[in-house]
């Protein structure tokens, strides 16, 4: 069994127990936290879309940590020109771990 669920203009596929990068989220570390926003289930018998998210299913998780990515460069140049732009940018994450996926029929 499992859902997709968006989050941050990205969708990601969780299970139970799957451990997930997510956009920073604005809440403690070991805080439970519920999202509502679920795209899809597959359940063992059933699959559920929603239009666009499903009503009666909740991901439950618990926030382990919070992070930032490794960093990026950004490089712009013209050719001949004497002219380079450097910049980088290191995103914040939060990790979560998925508890429960709560189907009510």
């Amino acid at each position: 069994m499992y859902a997709i669920i968006s989050n941050g203009g990205k969708q990601y596929k969780v299970c139970v127990g799957k451990i997930v990068l997510l956009e920073k989220l604005n809440a403690q570390i070991g805080e439970k936290i519920i999202f509502k926003n679920v795209i899809m289930h597959v359940g063992k018998k059933n699959i559920n879309f929603g239009n666009p998210f499903l009503k009666n299913v909740f991901i439950h998780g618990n926030i382990l940590e919070h992070g930032r990515l490794k960093k990026i460069h950004i490089i712009k140049f013209n050719r001949r020109k004497h002219y380079k732009k450097q910049q980088g940018h290191r995103q914040w994450f939060t990790t979560i771990k998925i508890n429960k996926i709560e189907y009510k029929h």
